[in-house]
């Protein structure tokens, strides 16, 4: 996948760090930015029987619209000012239609951008990944401290078990893989396939990624009893990676518990860039 069209997720009330680093990685892949400001509606005072639309409810809406317009005047003065070839929207939206909203603009955009403060905006975040990942099924590059983020990554771990979401996040970062200078292909307490076609796990995926000019380093790692994502963060450090790529495993649909346990762990506690798919 080439990256050329970029989608940057911000809250209405954060600062222009993530922004940017949204402008900085766009300039380094020549990429275009789309930029999504977000601003939750609270909802109606409730009563005995229903919803009541107050007057002060409806003032306090008003006030968060036009904010959310400051907002935008703001980011768009800001994107004109950098010379890069970007656009600026925003969405004053309820909070159980946001992920949907993020998918139907996530359909127009190559990957989705999270940078360190919605990294930390667990409420945003969440439904940022959920709309980026599971419904416009594109992926998402996170990435929790702004130094060292790059759409350009020297050292790639791979983190792999053969699943078809790590098949995906491989296929939509094989550019990423390609251009890097070393790629580790890593597994997790890995057995060989049952049907004996596998013997040496990585194997085939070590040789795929060569025949598209990647440098592959297969490592298979024991875990000791520890988690996964545990295993995959320390690798990634040991091997000063640059960038992980991984699949996203979800654990339910019900949207309290959509991710299974090493994409949540990896999403909530990694400190280096993640590159996701699904």
């Amino acid at each position: 996948m080439t990256v050329k069209v970029v989608l940057s997720v911000i809250g209405v009330e954060h600062s222009d760090d993530d922004l940017s680093l949204a402008i900085e990685l766009c300039r380094q892949a020549e990429a275009h930015l789309v930029v999504l400001v977000l601003s939750l509606a609270p909802p109606p005072p409730v009563s005995e029987y229903a919803a009541v639309m107050t007057e002060s409810w409806l003032e306090e809406r008003q006030a968060e619209i036009d904010r959310l317009g400051m907002r935008l005047k703001e980011i768009r003065a800001i994107l004109a000012e950098s010379g890069l070839s970007a656009e600026a929207d925003g969405e004053y939206v309820e909070r159980s239609w946001t992920d949907d909203m993020v998918g139907r603009r996530g359909r127009y955009a190559d990957v989705t951008l999270i940078g360190p403060e919605m990294a930390a905006d667990d409420e945003l975040k969440t439904m940022v990944l959920k709309g980026s990942l599971y419904i416009s099924q594109i992926p998402v590059l996170l990435t929790p401290q702004a130094a060292g983020a790059t759409l350009t990554p020297k050292r790639i771990l791979l983190a792999w078990d053969g699943r078809s979401e790590a098949t995906r996040a491989m296929r939509e970062a094989l550019d990423l893989l390609a251009a890097a200078e070393e790629v580790h292909v890593t597994m997790v307490d890995p057995r060989a396939a049952e049907d004996g076609l596998d013997i040496e796990p990585g194997a085939d995926v070590a040789a795929y990624l060569a025949r598209h000019g990647a440098k592959v380093v297969v490592d298979r790692l024991p875990s000791g009893g520890r988690p996964v994502a545990q295993t995959l963060r320390r690798h990634a450090v040991d091997m000063a990676a640059d960038m992980i790529v991984m699949g996203a495993y979800s654990h339910s649909r019900l949207r309290e518990r959509i991710f299974g346990g090493v994409t949540r762990s990896m999403i909530e506690e990694t400190d280096l860039p993640v590159f996701m798919a699904h």
